[in-house]
Formats: C-alpha cells, structure tokens, sequence
C-alpha cells in the first residue's frame, strides 16, 4: 500500500482502524501516552481536517493564487481578470468557477458584467500568513 498524504490515509482507514493503529505505534516508540490519549481525541476533527486539506488544495493552484492577489485589492470584472492575467476568459473563468464553489470568492452581477471579490476577511488572512511564512522562510 502506498499512502502519500494524511488525506489518503483518513480517506483509505476508517476512523477507528486509525486510531488504533496509531495507539499501537505510539506505545511501541514511547512510555508518555498523555499526547496520544490528546491526539486521539482530536481524531474526531475528521471532517474538518479533510475540509481544510480540500482549501490547501484548491489554494495550491498558481493561477488561482494569482486571481486571489488581484483581488485582495478588491472587486474585479472577469475582463479586468484576464487581462492581469494574460490568460483566455474561459480559463479565467474555470478558475473563478473553482473559487466561488469553495466559497473563496463572492460574485456580483450588474448588467452583463460579473464582478468577483474575496467572500471574507479570513481569505484575506490566510493568503497573509502564508507569504509571511514564505518571507520568513527565505528572509526576503
């Protein structure tokens, strides 16, 4: 079996098959179980662990990270989207696609133009802390 992510692992076991095994790993490597009796309450986050892996992989794309840039300045037409972008309106628009049903972006529709912006302050938030981290992590 070739498990490569902790995603695939919660996705392949079942929840108490996990815990069990990762109970079994933990005695075996250590005497202190007060971290694994933690942990294993924490094992039930299940859901939510597998929705924020969904955000990071949807955050993972360039393009998308590109689009969100551009509208942490604020609201956006499509056009004005694929033109900071150098990209064709119908990948533009696969992307936005992405975006809005992961609830990234919020749209709003005047006319025949579609206006995109960021649906909340924590996406805003997350893409901050992320290029703290990378600034950190590179000292630039």
């Amino acid at each position: 079996m070739n498990i490569k992510t902790y995603e695939h692992i919660f996705m392949y076991y079942t929840k108490e098959y996990f815990v069990e095994k990762f109970i079994i790993k933990c005695i075996k490597c250590s005497n202190n179980n007060s971290r694994v009796n933690i942990h294993k309450g924490n094992i039930d986050e299940e859901r939510s662990l597998n929705d924020l892996a969904e955000l990071f992989k949807i955050l993972g794309d360039s393009n998308r990270m590109k689009i969100l840039f551009g509208l942490l300045e604020g609201e956006m037409c499509v056009c004005d989207i694929v033109n900071l972008l150098g990209m064709t309106q119908s990948a533009v628009s696969h992307q936005l696609r992405i975006l809005k049903q992961s609830r990234l972006v919020r749209v709003r529709k005047q006319g025949k133009s579609v206006y995109y912006s960021l649906n909340d302050n924590y996406i805003r938030q997350i893409f901050n802390y992320g290029l703290n981290h990378i600034k950190e992590i590179y000292n630039v």
